[in-house]
């Protein structure tokens, strides 16, 4: 079994929970997560190599280029949490 760096306590998460998980490292309140914040996420959910993590998913995440990621691009960090770090989020 390989290794993913996402430690979890909780197997599974609905996509309404992954959004209110996000919500609270939105530290300044605009609504968008910088790479800052998503690092912070992944900390706390106890991941490795935090920095590089959270760059990766901001690069394929962010569609606009705009440096943070908002609303419209959240199903794409669904996707890449899923696929690259092993988290588990139902989107039904």
């Amino acid at each position: 079994m390989a290794i993913r760096g996402v430690a979890s306590t909780r197997e599974d998460m609905t996509l309404e929970e992954f959004k209110e998980w996000l919500k609270q490292f939105d530290t300044d309140g605009d609504g968008r997560i910088s790479r800052n914040e998503l690092r912070e996420a992944l900390r706390r959910r106890g991941g490795w190599f935090t920095t590089w993590k959270s760059g990766r998913a901001l690069r394929q995440a962010d569609k606009n280029n705009s440096g943070f990621l908002d609303d419209s691009e959240i199903e794409n960090l669904v996707a890449f949490a899923q696929k690259d770090l092993g988290m588990k989020i139902s989107t039904w």
